[in-house]
């Protein structure tokens, strides 16, 4: 399966995603963040910097336990860009 490049839509998303996650992260390490949820601490870094704007669901579900952020929050997060464009 080949994979679609993400549109600027998906990109500016997982921007707002990864910032939303840095700033829950907040002191905390990133390592030990990273380690918590079971990825590694160049995911986590990738992700926070809008690197990798598209993480895997597991990956998502993961963070927003460790860091105690529900999922419907990052959900609007990450579709607050889209439905704009789509209205």
């Amino acid at each position: 399966m080949v994979r679609l490049p993400l549109t600027p839509a998906q990109v500016e998303a997982g921007r707002r995603l990864g910032s939303r996650l840095r700033s829950a992260r907040g002191g905390r390490d990133l390592v030990d963040v990273a380690r918590a949820a079971g990825i590694s601490p160049e995911t986590l870094r990738k992700i926070e910097t809008g690197r990798l704007p598209s993480p895997a669901f597991g990956t998502v579900v993961a963070l927003s336990q460790v860091l105690d952020l529900p999922l419907d929050e990052l959900a609007a997060i990450w579709m607050s860009g889209s439905l704009a464009e789509s209205g």
